[in-house]
């Protein structure tokens, strides 16, 4: 999903480059999404990440 935003910001920065502002303020936009999206699924992982090695060495105790 990170690569994705990267992708669209790319074609952002290109497409304003050369003058088509629409599709700029389009890519940029996805590319904000998508980010954003990967920030909140990254920070449930790193939670459930913790919470895993807790139980788990609970279990081993």
């Amino acid at each position: 999903m990170l690569k994705y935003a990267l992708i669209f910001a790319l074609i952002s920065l290109v497409a304003g480059a050369l003058g088509f502002g629409g599709v700029a303020a389009g890519a940029a936009g996805i590319a904000k999404v998508l980010f954003g999206l990967f920030l909140l699924l990254a920070v449930v992982f790193i939670v459930l990440a913790a919470l895993g090695v807790g139980a788990a060495r609970k279990a081993l105790d």
